[in-house]
């Protein structure tokens, strides 16, 4: 009754389920921000990462390590990839950054062992130079990256 109304009053509405309510469907644009089961793209060259890569299968967020629950550029998250549980760093986001900051078309992570020490030997993407300043557990990852941005 009610859907026929609407359907005859607003012409702009013509999905009107016989509830009276519109079919859902998304207007607006879809979050960019690191939470728990975002897929990330691992951008080291470990044999974990290019499996996964060759698999199809991207890594996914399980835990970000600080109070928010939402992971940016320098953050430590634990992925779920290929079955096993691995730390990783966050070194590029698709997400709108602060100004100076650069914005990736994919999500990066660098996986790390459980001493902060990186899995693979060389980044094949720029990171950010901003990772310079952030403390001692990125040396490690700045000394096999190959272009900074």
């Amino acid at each position: 009754m009610f859907g026929n109304i609407l359907r005859n009053s607003i012409p702009c509405i013509s999905n009107i389920t016989s509830t009276g309510f519109p079919r859902t469907f998304c207007t607006t644009q879809s979050l960019c921000e690191i939470r728990k089961l975002a897929r990330m793209r691992v951008v080291d060259n470990s044999a974990i990462g290019r499996a996964a890569a060759a698999a199809g299968r991207p890594a996914r967020v399980i835990q970000v390590y600080n109070k928010k629950g939402v992971g940016m550029i320098g953050d430590k998250i634990l992925v779920a990839i290929k079955g096993q549980k691995k730390k990783a760093y966050i070194v590029g986001l698709k997400q709108t950054q602060k100004p100076l900051m650069p914005r990736f078309d994919t999500n990066n992570i660098v996986l790390v062992e459980d001493n902060n020490s990186p899995t693979g030997t060389r980044i094949r993407v720029p990171i950010p130079s901003q990772l310079r300043g952030q403390g001692k557990e990125f040396t490690k990852i700045l000394a096999i990256a190959s272009k900074f941005v």
